[in-house]
């Protein structure tokens, strides 16, 4: 088995603690001109609780991976693979991706404060 760097290991070593099949738990670790990209793999069964809910979970661990890639001068992204199997559809595309969404405000128009 190849070392794991830090950054890969760190990932690793929190997914296994948090999901229900550990031994399932995979990394990919590839460098480019973007910085470092780790690839996460796991069983279907254990998405839920990687993400977390709406994606808190998933969010703190890629807040931690990115501390401890400053810790080493690098930019570190997690990605995680959606496995096969998974129970969630697939995201479609949002439309007007980038602009403020119609919120409706009626019930403050007349507001005093």
């Amino acid at each position: 088995m190849a070392k794991l760097e830090q950054d890969q290991e760190f990932v690793e070593g929190i997914v296994r603690s948090i999901v229900g099949n550990p031994k399932d738990v995979s990394t990919e670790r590839k460098v480019d001109e973007m910085g470092v990209l780790i690839t996460l793999k796991i069983n279907p069964a254990d998405m839920g609780y990687v993400i977390g809910r709406q994606g808190q979970t998933a969010r703190a661990i890629r807040t931690l991976l990115k501390i401890v890639g400053a810790k080493n001068n690098a930019r570190v992204n997690l990605k995680i693979d959606e496995p096969e199997g998974s129970e969630r559809p697939p995201r479609a595309p949002r439309a007007n991706a980038g602009t403020p969404m119609d919120t409706d405000t009626s019930v403050v128009d007349d507001l005093k404060i």
